[in-house]
């Protein structure tokens, strides 16, 4: 965005939300801050280890050893890693939902830090190519107004230094809502949701996939799958957040 525009855009939103944090509508929160306060932030429940390598589920017990978990070794997932920065629960949740439901777009440096948060230790500047966010179908896009993990995406690539490529896959089928569905039905629903955009081929390339939370990864696997059939060489998962065993209520290992 220009700077100019830029800062009329947030001398606005200063106007209509007045540093206060959109949470608790309490503590002062500016808008580079995501209007989130100190107080709500320290509400979020980072992801620390040890968790599986493989799906970055969080452990609670004292393991010290790398580990996959059980579900990761029963399935064969199309990604190498994923990894998020805080459990999908409490303030994590509240963000995204008004973020992707209600177009609380100011919440975008809470979730964008998070991203970069989740990149961490395997993120290493020249390992990778570019960043695929999840794509909604047109249908949803138009109802929603936007593709959130494709924003999210677009200011992850701005700190990584990153291009965004939307272009690789699009979805074909306007699939019901995992929300409430089992692993089992979560994949099914996704199974033939993704296809390739044009026979690009990826040989070699290391790709990103970027959404805003993963449940059981069974929408990041079909879009991993997608790329690999491509040609891509490693694909990793960065999500802003994970529902774990306890938050997302059923086993987890594949969803969105």
């Amino acid at each position: 965005m220009n700077p100019t525009v830029k800062a009329v855009v947030e001398a606005c939103a200063g106007w209509i939300y007045p540093n206060a944090c959109q949470l608790c509508g309490h503590r002062r929160a500016p808008a580079a801050e995501g209007y989130v306060c100190s107080a709500c932030w320290k509400g979020l429940r980072f992801i620390q280890p040890p968790y599986c390598r493989r799906c970055g589920l969080p452990f609670a017990g004292a393991i010290t050893d790398e580990f996959e978990c059980a579900n990761c070794r029963e399935i064969d997932l199309a990604f190498e890693f994923a990894r998020a920065a805080v459990v999908a629960e409490g303030v994590a949740l509240e963000v995204i939902h008004r973020y992707k439901y209600q177009r609380a777009l100011w919440f975008e440096p809470v979730l964008g830090d998070l991203l970069r948060r989740a990149a961490g230790a395997d993120f290493a500047p020249g390992e990778w190519h570019g960043l695929v966010p999840v794509p909604l179908h047109p249908v949803r896009e138009r109802e929603r107004e936007f593709n959130q993990a494709n924003r999210l995406a677009e200011v992850l690539g701005r700190t990584l230094g990153l291009p965004v490529w939307p272009q690789l896959v699009r979805r074909t089928a306007a699939t019901r809502t995992q929300t409430r569905l089992s692993r089992d039905e979560r994949s099914d629903n996704v199974r033939r949701a993704f296809a390739p955009v044009a026979r690009v081929r990826l040989t070699g390339q290391r790709l990103l996939v970027v959404d805003d939370v993963l449940t059981t990864g069974a929408t990041t696997h079909a879009v991993a799958c997608v790329l690999r059939e491509l040609g891509a060489e490693t694909v990793g998962v960065l999500t802003a957040a994970r529902a774990t065993l306890e938050s997302a209520g059923r086993p987890v290992g594949r969803g969105e």
